[in-house]
């Protein structure tokens, strides 16, 4: 355990920034989840879960979770694995 006041309040504030990382992250992962098994099953929303999954990934590279190219790669990964999908 820290010794500094410093110290000790940066530690609180990174056990509540990682928490909140944690669940962005968590809720990314199953709406990519989500979409992955629609674009399988070759369901009717399977564009449509692929949009909310983007979307999650574009609000946790705002909140800084995801850098931007992380985010970029993980996008064009489920995209192109929609498009797969369709043109097969």
């Amino acid at each position: 355990m820290a010794n500094i006041k410093s110290q000790i309040k940066r530690n609180r504030t990174n056990e509540l920034a990682r928490e909140r990382n944690k669940a962005v992250r968590s809720e990314v992962k199953t709406r990519v989840k989500h979409a992955e098994l629609a674009i399988a099953e070759g369901a009717e929303n399977a564009e449509e879960l692929t949009k909310v999954a983007v979307r999650a990934i574009d609000k946790a590279t705002s909140k800084g979770v995801f850098h931007k190219n992380a985010a970029a790669r993980r996008k064009s990964r489920l995209t192109r694995t929609r498009a797969e999908s369709v043109a097969s």
